[in-house]
């Protein structure tokens, strides 16, 4: 009888020998993806960028690149030069930048991107398109975007990246101290009459600054008053001969007089009537300041106060 028993309680024991490690292996299985999840939660965090896009950042990101020349100015501001690992072919400010290596952005040479290996990527909207973020991303690399139209989103996009770089105390003294200095800018212009200015960016067709621009809101501080207030639904609208005969400009923005007598109001003979050219109230601009939005914002802002003196 005893003979009998000693197979079925042999059996019995490998049986649940089987289940044991079957259980173990599945509690194994179940275990592994929550540690690795509560890793990857530790490691990132989701923002929202001011596209509204949400996108999955690292905590403490260590190696990041602006693909524009604005966002390489702003990064330069508030980062840690050490974690800012590149630039593109067009960043040529501050100097420290020119000593990184570069990655073109137009085309974008994804090969090289891959090989600075960033870990958090900076783009400015209207620059950098969405399907070269979206191919981007799909390369595991997050692409934050920034927007500005103000003179205060420049602010509030310093303050931004102070947080997401954990750069925070930095970035708000940058900010008060350029907001103390644009303050003072604007009191200097309540008393003067402000004038009306129209900046040019392409002579032929005639393309210019827009009314939803930055370039409006600089111009508003040092003390002048965008020459197109029509709001079109590009942000720099083409212009006919007949509507800025219209618009009559105090001042025009482009180049020298004497370089645009030559070019542009030789091309358009009858525009020479604009009180800008009657005047001679017609001048070069550092196409940089103009077009960069960054922490330089108050030296763009003080280049136009002096064209409107």
């Amino acid at each position: 009888m005893k003979n009998s028993l000693f197979p079925v309680l042999l059996r019995q024991c490998v049986a649940w020998s089987v289940v044991a490690v079957v259980l173990a292996f599945f509690t194994a299985c179940d275990t592994q993806p929550k540690k690795e999840t509560a890793a990857v939660a530790a490691t990132f965090r989701t923002v929202e960028d001011d596209l509204g896009r949400k996108v999955h950042v690292p905590v403490q990101p260590k190696r990041v690149l602006g693909l524009t020349p604005s966002m390489t100015e702003m990064l330069f501001a508030v980062a840690d030069p050490a974690t800012i690992i590149g630039r593109t072919q067009n960043c040529d400010y501050p100097k420290a930048a020119l000593a990184k290596p570069v990655v073109n952005n137009y085309p974008m040479d994804y090969e090289q991107l891959l090989a600075l290996k960033p870990d958090l990527i900076f783009a400015s909207e209207g620059i950098i398109s969405s399907e070269v973020a979206a191919q981007i991303q799909k390369l595991g690399i997050p692409v934050y975007y920034q927007a500005y139209d103000s003179v205060a989103d420049i602010f509030n996009g310093l303050l931004d990246l102070g947080k997401l770089l954990k750069r925070e105390q930095f970035a708000q003294r940058l900010v008060d101290s350029l907001q103390q200095q644009v303050q003072a800018l604007t009191g200097n212009n309540l008393t003067q009459e402000a004038p009306t200015v129209l900046a040019i960016t392409w002579r032929d067709p005639i393309y210019v600054y827009g009314l939803n621009t930055l370039f409006t809101d600089k111009l508003r501080y040092a003390g002048g008053k965008n020459a197109v207030q029509e709001l079109f639904a590009q942000p720099y609208p083409a212009l006919t001969r007949e509507y800025i005969l219209q618009l009559n400009p105090d001042i025009i923005l482009g180049g020298t007089f004497e370089h645009l007598d030559k070019t542009f109001f030789s091309l358009y003979p009858e525009l020479r009537r604009v009180k800008a050219y009657q005047q001679k109230r017609i001048f070069e601009v550092d196409d940089n300041l103009m077009s960069r939005p960054g922490p330089r914002v108050v030296e763009g802002i003080l280049e136009l106060q002096s064209k409107l003196m």
